[in-house]
This record gives C-alpha cells, sequence and structure tokens, in this order.
C-alpha cells in the first residue's frame, strides 16, 4: 500500500514519495552524461597527459601533474581517436549544461532545493554529525522518524556537487572552447589562463568521477533495488531498522 504521511513517519514496508519527476529524469539524464563525458575526457587527455597552470604550456614546460595514459577500456571511443573524442564530449557537455539549467528551474519552481536541501542548524552541530557519521557506519542512512528526508551528508554532498562541481566543470569546459573564448575572453581571465582552466576542469571531472563511485557504493549498501526503484517510480520503501 502506498501512502503519504503527513508527518515523515511511516512503518517499515511502507512505500512514500521521494524524488519527484524533474529529479528523476535529471538523475537518468545526468548519469548518461557524466558516463560519457569522463571516457571521451579520458581520451582527450591522452591526445596530451600533462597538466599547467597559468596561460601557456607545451611538451617542454614544466607540468604539475604528469597524468598516466589511460586504458582503451576506460576511453571513449576505446581505440585512440581525438576528433571523435571531442565530438562526444562536446554533445554531452551541452546535456549537461542545459540539463543541469533545467533541473535548477524545475526545483526551485517545484521547492525540491527548500524542501530537501536545506540544511537545519540542528544538523550542522557536531553532535549530530558524529552520530550520522556513526549510523553510516553501520549501515544506516536515513532517519527512522523522519524516512523521506535526505540525511546532512547527502545533503551536503548534493550541494557541493550542484553548486560548485558541476557549475565549475562546465565554466572550465567553456574556457577550454575556442569559440566560447572569442565570444566571452573575461572568462580565461577570470580563471587565470587556459591552462589553469585544463587543471581545474581534470580536477572538478576526478571529483565527479569519485562522488559517482562512492553514490553507487552508497545505493548497494543502502538497497540496490529499492533505491533503483526509488528513481524510476519516485517510490521508496521504508526499510527495516
Amino acid at each position: 500500500m502506498v501512502t503519504e504521511p503527513v508527518d515523515d513517519i511511516a512503518a517499515p514496508g511502507t512505500l512514500i514519495r521521494r524524488h519527484g519527476l524533474v529529479t528523476r529524469i535529471w538523475h537518468w539524464v545526468n548519469a548518461v552524461a557524466i558516463f560519457v563525458l569522463l571516457g571521451s575526457g579520458l581520451g582527450i587527455s591522452n591526445a596530451h597527459p600533462r597538466l599547467y597552470w597559468g596561460r601557456y604550456g607545451a611538451n617542454f614546460d614544466h607540468a604539475w601533474l604528469q597524468l598516466p595514459r589511460f586504458p582503451a577500456w576506460i576511453t571513449i571511443p576505446a581505440s585512440y581517436n581525438l576528433a571523435i573524442s571531442r565530438r562526444w564530449h562536446l554533445f554531452f557537455a551541452l546535456v549537461l549544461g542545459f540539463g543541469l539549467l533545467a533541473y535548477m528551474i524545475g526545483s526551485l519552481l517545484n521547492r525540491h532545493f527548500r524542501r530537501d536541501l536545506t540544511l537545519r542548524r540542528t544538523e550542522l552541530t557536531r553532535r549530530h554529525l558524529w552520530a550520522d557519521f556513526r549510523a553510516h557506519l553501520n549501515f544506516r542512512f536515513h532517519d527512522p522518524e523522519r524516512p523521506r528526508d535526505y540525511n546532512i551528508f547527502q545533503k551536503l554532498s548534493y550541494i557541493v556537487v550542484l553548486f560548485v562541481m558541476l557549475p565549475l566543470v562546465i565554466l572550465t569546459g567553456i574556457a577550454l572552447s575556442p569559440g566560447m573564448d572569442a565570444a566571452w575572453p573575461w572568462v580565461l581571465d577570470v580563471l587565470g589562463g587556459r591552462q589553469s582552466a585544463r587543471s581545474v576542469h581534470f580536477m572538478m571531472a576526478t571529483l565527479i568521477g569519485l562522488f559517482t563511485i562512492v553514490h553507487l557504493v552508497l545505493v548497494i549498501l543502502a538497497g540496490a533495488g529499492n533505491e533503483v526503484r526509488s528513481m524510476i517510480t519516485g517510490r521508496w520503501r521504508v526499510p527495516a531498522e
């Protein structure tokens, strides 16, 4: 039986509505975009696996980081082809950017940000953070009294991804596009030059990749079937303690 508890208290086994339509659509579109962007980005990196700071950087300049050559099974396409990697990357960069914009607008209109991502003062206390951390160590990821709510670590991670990592990876991607440079030359100035933009772009992409891995691990630990169903239908079954 599906119920919509007014006070968010629901017995274990009860199906409750947890994810709205806008969130679910964006989640799956974003999942595909991130997968292709990371794979094609690694293919692009193989063309020159060195990172620099400032405006310029080439073979004989000092690189702050020497990247490995990524294996074919993890790049898009599997065989080295810089032109095709760039095409995949550019197309799904547009998907990522406009998808994020649509999600932001939709989440403001349906109050998803206010309802699910607002940080309460009590959640940021040392006592609450420690209690939530210990609960995670015991594989308990929701509050039995408010099962619909995101826990504090979900809120903090989603806020950082949505309002720091994704905007930065998009902004630095714009700075790396010659066409965008011609239209908005100030972007490179703000970021400290093309090579700085490339370094920040790679760092943000790496953090997004790590977040994705941790996210998938936690989905499995929390119950993959229940979590995936909730992101398809919006309905989440309250687990037993």
